[in-house]
């Protein structure tokens, strides 16, 4: 290759890169600027509820009644039913994902690995509402005879159907970052003397936790902000809740279940895009927490 050639290779080069490193930059500054504008939109729509409901009384009252005279707007017990509902979905699909992400990475052999892998993504393309729909014709009456309880539709059968829901996410996202983790690692902690399950638990755990943290949160994400599921197996009574076995109403299910019957621009339209303020301010709560532990992980 001659000397002209190689400088216009080199020129080619920086040009693709430059256009790359400017398409990355478009796409995060849009991705932000999208998030603004929905958080603003919210804002714009949802406030107007304080100017008749103290934010106080919107947040911890325990009564939701919004079709009443007068209507009282109390979330207590839709924020209640979400966290007790991803409380249990977490309990239930955090081991289990981890464990399943750590067998298939390290134990399970190359045959089974593929067969299981496929099954994974295979059950996170099954749409939420098929999910639910099962969980409400099987989980709810199984749940319901075992308790010998009036109805099986109850936090518990919702944590079990959002369970399985992010149990997908988490095993193949923790899968791949367990798989990420270097081969010598594995090898010295062989050739010290070592055995399988404390290299596993011990060396690549480790040094895969911030990947596997990511995938609980990506798991937890869905979980939260899932919406049809929710509302076919939880009974949708928005009552706080004192077990597993009660009825729940959660956030997410309030608006996709009453925005459809409100008057545009009235205080029960807006109690409902404050309830979106509010499950707006928790998911980046979440991820401000997530990433800034992640960051002192690999600042460590």
């Amino acid at each position: 290759m001659s000397t002209d050639e190689r400088r216009l290779a080199t020129k080619v080069r920086k040009v693709r890169e430059f256009l790359i490193e400017r398409t990355i930059f478009v796409s995060g500054i849009t991705s932000i600027v999208i998030v603004a504008l929905i958080f603003i939109f919210l804002l714009k729509e949802g406030l107007s509820i304080f100017l008749t409901e103290s934010v106080f009384d919107f947040l911890g009252g325990q009564f939701w009644y919004p079709i009443s005279d007068p209507a009282v707007f109390g979330i207590l017990p839709l924020i209640a039913g979400s966290v007790l509902v991803t409380v249990g979905a977490a309990i239930l699909s955090v081991p289990i994902g981890i464990a399943s992400a750590l067998y298939i990475a390290e134990i399970a052999p190359p045959r089974t690995k593929e067969v299981l892998k496929a099954g994974i993504e295979l059950l996170a393309a099954i749409p939420s509402v098929i999910i639910g729909f099962i969980g409400m014709v099987t989980l709810g009456p199984l749940i319901k005879d075992l308790f010998d309880i009036p109805t099986g539709l109850t936090a518990l059968t919702g944590s079990l159907t959002l369970a399985f829901m992010a149990m997908p996410t988490i095993v193949s996202i923790a899968e791949d970052a367990i798989t990420a983790v270097p081969r010598q690692y594995r090898e010295a902690a062989i050739a010290m003397g070592a055995t399988k399950w404390q290299t596993t638990w011990k060396i690549v755990a480790v040094a895969a936790r911030p990947g596997m943290v990511a995938a609980v949160m990506l798991g937890m994400g869905r979980v939260i902000g899932e919406t049809m599921a929710v509302m076919m197996v939880t009974g949708n009574a928005a009552l706080i809740p004192h077990s597993f076995l009660q009825p729940v109403r959660t956030l997410t299910a309030t608006i996709a279940a009453e925005m459809g019957e409100t008057v545009q621009g009235g205080d029960h339209y807006a109690a409902l895009f404050a309830i979106g303020i509010v499950l707006f301010i928790i998911t980046f709560l979440i991820n401000a927490v997530t990433d800034l532990y992640l960051h002192r992980s690999v600042r460590k």
